[in-house]
């Protein structure tokens, strides 16, 4: 079983020997290995259980790092590094041949990020390769924001998880690229489209989901629990599933639900602070998905600021593979 510890020393020496260690970031705990190293890389795919199709992220200890892996540096995404790095904020970029197939599932750009995460930031220092680090769970299942988290699910295959507490932000990293010289936002996540904006002006958002994604994240069903999960208005969805007499649970915004057992309801921020609900999403899906419930019931957030990336984590959550 998988040792939690916050012993980056021991973190850098598995990775330099090719083992997976799972590391905190500010968005949600990743399963990391060597970038740089094909077979570790693939080692991430097999305990993952990940198509080999999806890409992954590379983790980078600054922006300076940036011309080791990437042959271009367009200006108006360098802008959005110097602003937002360290963050969840990640770049798609024309990868250098260093950099391996396997990481970017044959395509031409590799998704890189500087995460925030003070125990993360500082192990990237003690390493002379970058991190591919996808969530550290099951694929396609909810992504962990806690070391137990990454212990209940893959404790029994990794050797470490490095414990740097609760995720702060929550929601994966937002994945921005460019097209025909316009800013392209792949992925809603961490940070907003509109701080996004704020740098560079309009953007073009293109989430759409595909069976072979551009981007890390983008498959239709994903972020899922194991009982089936229902998005919509939640007193039409209460009133059918009581109707059938299914066993529900309920996740909310802010919504009390008096009459449901506390073990079967979530709320997400009393005071409908999305930037708490966004905190709170990933361990409010675990916890109800294992209340013994046969359905959850969930609602949509206001499509404003993180909102939009919750809301885009939930269809997917919802939908069927």
């Amino acid at each position: 079983m998988a040792v939690i510890s916050p012993d980056i020393f021991s973190a850098a020496e598995f990775l330099k020997k090719g083992d997976l260690v799972g590391i905190p970031t500010e968005t949600v705990y990743g399963l990391a290995g060597n970038a740089l190293d094909g077979s570790a890389v693939a080692k991430i795919f097999e305990v993952k259980n990940r198509p080999s199709f999806d890409p992954l992220i590379m983790h980078i200890s600054g922006i300076d790092q940036v011309e080791n892996y990437a042959s271009n540096f367009p200006e108006k995404l360098k802008k959005l590094a110097e602003e937002f790095w360290p963050g969840p904020l990640t770049l798609l970029l024309p990868k250098k041949e260093i950099v391996p197939d396997i990481v970017t599932s044959g395509l031409s750009r590799v998704a890189l990020r500087v995460p925030a995460h003070p125990l993360t930031h500082s192990l990237l220092g003690l390493l002379d390769f970058p991190l591919a680090a996808p969530s550290a769970n099951p694929f396609g299942y909810i992504s962990p924001t806690r070391a137990s988290h990454v212990s209940e699910q893959l404790g029994e295959k990794i050797p470490l998880i490095l414990d740097g507490g609760p995720c702060t932000v929550g929601l994966e990293s937002t994945i921005v690229g460019m097209e025909d010289g316009e800013v392209v936002i792949y992925r809603m996540g961490g940070l907003s489209i509109d701080a996004v904006e704020e740098v560079v002006g309009k953007v073009t958002v293109r989430t759409q989901s595909s069976s072979r994604p551009d981007a890390p994240g983008l498959l239709l069903s994903h972020y899922a629990p194991r009982v089936p999960f229902l998005v919509g208005n939640l007193y039409e969805l209460i009133a059918e599933a009581s109707k059938s007499k299914k066993d529900f649970a309920v996740l909310s915004l802010s919504r009390q639900f008096e009459e449901i057992d506390a073990s079967r309801k979530y709320i997400l921020s009393k005071d409908e602070n999305l930037n708490e609900a966004a905190q709170n999403l990933f361990a409010a899906m675990r916890q109800l998905d294992s209340s013994g419930a046969e359905v959850i019931l969930a609602e949509y957030m206001p499509e404003v600021g993180l909102g939009r990336a919750m809301n885009d984590r939930l269809r997917r959550a919802a939908a069927k593979g």
